[in-house]
């Protein structure tokens, strides 16, 4: 999994430090599980600017700095280094020949890009058609959902977060991985509800 998350200016205050203790329950929930613990791995990129805070490590090694809000919004450049890291390290996989589940995206935004998007999103809807990942995306309130709608994948359209309610969204993000790490490579599953936002169309 690649946590792509907006540390814009406009993040500052209240929103960042929900953001970063939402960050530190993900982690502590997937340790409760000994399989998730051992198969989830995460990487953490933050925007802007674009930074590769954590490269893919297993859960009990991920121990994010926390974030700070602080400049502009470079959500294409940031999904097209997300896109191109999750393709080295699957790379990684196959040279080793190593099985591994598809793996997820999840984009957390409060903005609006500062920077051209377009070949971004065109690369998210051809992935998402080739299985090559699940790209999920957030909108915190003030989000140009307009623009989100265009990016995110037509199947998988962003969800509004309710408030700054991360808590809940990263335990639903803890349960989905448990439920991922638990089955089998390649299976179909059902995720739990989201019921810590809403998709408007």
């Amino acid at each position: 999994m690649i946590l792509l998350l907006d540390t814009s200016g406009s993040m500052v205050g209240d929103a960042i430090e929900a953001l970063n203790q939402g960050v530190r329950l993900f982690r502590e929930n997937i340790q409760t599980d000994t399989k998730a613990s051992l198969s989830v791995e995460v990487a953490l990129i933050t925007f802007g600017p674009v930074t590769l805070v954590q490269d893919f490590v297993t859960i009990d090694q991920f121990d994010p700095p926390a974030l700070v809000a602080d400049n502009v919004t470079p959500m294409g450049e940031a999904i097209e280094y997300a896109l191109d890291l999750l393709t080295a390290r699957k790379e990684v996989y196959h040279s080793n020949g190593i099985q591994y589940y598809r793996p997820w995206v999840f984009l957390i935004t409060d903005g609006a890009p500062t920077d051209p998007w377009q070949d971004a999103a065109a690369r998210i809807h051809q992935g998402e058609l080739d299985r090559k990942f699940c790209f999920f995306s957030v909108a915190v309130e003030g989000a140009d959902m307009k623009t989100l709608r265009q990016i995110a994948p037509p199947d998988r359209p962003p969800v509004l977060l309710n408030g700054l309610d991360f808590q809940a969204l990263f335990v639903w993000l803890s349960k989905s991985m448990k439920r991922v790490s638990s089955g089998k490579v390649g299976e179909v599953l059902a995720l739990p509800p989201v019921g810590w936002g809403q998709i408007t169309m």
